[in-house]
Parts: structure tokens; C-alpha cells; sequence
């Protein structure tokens, strides 16, 4: 597994990229499992709040 976030820095003058394009450039890269582990966490958290409102109706 890959755990560097940015590539080395050579001395060029290019700004170092920032967290959010790093972000999106790892969400590009891994899309499959990164929409999976989204759509998961979006219907636990539904599941939940739908639980949470018949319990406490």
C-alpha cells in the first residue's frame, strides 16, 4: 500500500498540491471502492436515522 500523499520535492518551483487535490486524485484513482465505502456510509447512516424515528415515534 502506497502511504505518500505527495510526490518527492526536487527543488522544482511548482507549489506543493494541496490536500484537496491530492484527495481527489486518490478518489480518482481507487473510484470503485472509494463510491462503494460513499454509498455504504450513506445507507448505514439512513438505516440509522430511519431506526432512531420508529423508536422514538
Amino acid at each position: 500500500m502506497d502511504t505518500t500523499t505527495a510526490p518527492p520535492d526536487n527543488g522544482s518551483s511548482e507549489p506543493k498540491p494541496s490536500y484537496t487535490k491530492l484527495a481527489m486524485r486518490n478518489m480518482v484513482r481507487k473510484g470503485g471502492k472509494s463510491l462503494t465505502h460513499f454509498f455504504l456510509t450513506v445507507s448505514g447512516l439512513l438505516a440509522l436515522l430511519v431506526g432512531l424515528a420508529y423508536l422514538t415515534r
